[in-house]
């Protein structure tokens, strides 16, 4: 009796156990559940995501053109050749007036712009925005009266390890595209493709051509705009990223407020990783968050209250696990409200309200270089708490900063990077971008220039 009642007990059990057990295995029970599919969310996604055709007509210039003994035997000729430089990528389009947002690297160095829809009709395209810190540019589509389908954003910060996605673009200029796959990993730092170091990782197959274009989700919201792939051989390896929606959508905020730059909150104090080595020397069980190295004066970090050493762990709830996220969910806060941080000071807690405004720009006097020299095609600047905080200075630099150097330039020829501070030319110190303008106006057989360069001084000799 007792060997009934255990059996009957066990076969009570698996019954109700056993529809959980079974049910990733079983047959269909309708042709319905044969025909699930993703194409409701591409149908409704497919009109938004463009191709972006970007292109430059460059000069064939022979460098001998550039010797004065030359010109004088052989003179200049009059026709030189041209050639066109052409980029292909893909957009997303984010406001029905006909605004569009695509990679920074897709359009970069171009002045010929043209956006091909889903339907094949073409328009021609204007910059509106390029900001090359998150790799991101918006365009305006040109002669529009129509209103066009667009995206809404979905909140990256919700998105899971796991969660599944959809990426849309034109690989390979083949045409439009759709792949899937599932978000692989979140808060991808060590990417080394812009300023804020913080992607989304998809093993949905990305491939060149799909920059710039739509990685949504299930629900058809855009989740990120693909940036990058990690490949040895060129194609897609598993392993691409994308741009949180959360971050694009600052930049287009910008742009549709009739912004030429982004503007983003300044903090004010340079951060640093926490090593193993670090970690121990505070007393930390793992080495995580962003290491206080240097806090400027009357910055909103300081007015908070922010101290050299302090130990940042949170921003408005979410952890940081190192300087790269911490930028990332800063530069994300809207301006004009407040974030509250969470700080270990010599082990104990302590919380901290920062103030979301923009860094000082005041005597940037930015200025294109064009005189015949070292320097011809370089963009100066002189450095404001703005400017330091772009190009990743410290606050208290002085002086005059490259900002930009144009393609084919003599300054990008010679070797000048864009963050070279320019201490002295010709012993003159330069302090402010007059001093710089007014040093090259003169043609010179021989420059010396000393210049910082990643905390390091150099001293070139150049002949002019």
């Amino acid at each position: 009796m007792i060997v009934i009642r255990i059996f009957t007990a066990l076969l009570a059990l698996w019954a109700a156990t056993a529809p959980a057990m079974s049910q990733d295995r079983r047959v269909p029970a309708s042709a319905a559940e044969l025909r699930l599919s993703y194409a409701p969310i591409v149908q409704h996604v497919q009109p938004a995501v463009v191709t972006v055709y970007a292109a430059k007509v460059v000069q064939d210039r022979n460098p001998l053109l550039d010797d004065p003994i030359f010109r004088r035997f052989f003179g200049v000729p009059g026709q030189q050749q041209e050639q066109v430089q052409r980029s292909l990528g893909s957009g997303v389009m984010v406001d029905p007036s006909g605004l569009v947002v695509t990679n920074n690297h897709v359009v970069e160095g171009a002045d010929q712009f043209k956006v091909s829809l889903s339907d094949k009709r073409e328009f021609e395209a204007e910059i509106v925005l390029k900001d090359s810190r998150t790799d991101l540019a918006v365009l305006r589509l040109k002669d529009t009266h129509e209103k066009f389908p667009t995206l809404d954003f979905a909140n990256s910060d919700e998105l899971l390890v796991g969660d599944v996605v959809l990426a849309i673009g034109n690989p390979f200029g083949v045409g439009q595209t759709v792949t899937h796959g599932i978000i692989s990993a979140l808060a991808r730092t060590q990417v080394g493709i812009s300023d804020y170091q913080f992607f989304i990782q998809t093993d949905a197959a990305i491939n060149p051509g799909n920059s710039g274009g739509a990685l949504v989700d299930v629900t058809g919201k855009l989740a990120g705009i693909n940036t990058a792939i990690f490949s040895r051989s060129g194609g897609s390896q598993g392993i691409g990223f994308a741009i949180p929606a959360n971050m694009v959508r600052v930049v287009v905020a910008s742009a549709k407020s009739g912004g030429k730059a982004v503007r983003r909150p300044w903090l004010g104090a340079r951060l640093q990783a926490v090593t193993p080595e670090i970690a121990e020397t505070l007393g930390l069980r793992l080495p995580s968050g962003a290491l206080v190295a240097n806090v400027v004066p009357n910055s909103p970090a300081a007015r908070a209250g922010l101290k050299l050493s302090d130990l940042i762990v949170a921003i408005d709830g979410q952890a940081v696990e190192d300087p790269n996220a911490f930028d990332y969910r800063f530069a994300t806060r809207p301006l004009g409200g407040k974030s509250d941080i969470d700080v270990q000071r010599a082990g104990k807690p302590v919380k901290l309200t920062i103030p979301l405004e923009t860094a000082p720009d005041t005597g940037r006097n930015e200025i294109v270089l064009t005189t015949r020299s070292p320097f011809q095609g370089a963009k100066v600047a002189n450095i404001s708490p703005a400017v330091a905080d772009e190009l990743h200075l410290d606050a208290d630099t002085e002086g005059v900063v490259v900002t930009d150097l144009a393609d084919g330039g003599t300054a990008a020829n010679v070797g000048f990077q864009k963050g070279d501070i320019i201490l002295a030319v010709n012993s003159q110190k330069i302090a402010r971008t007059s001093d710089l303008e007014k040093a090259t106006r003169d043609a010179l057989r021989l420059w010396r220039i000393t210049l910082l360069r990643g905390g390091q001084q150099i001293n070139v000799t150049l002949g002019g």
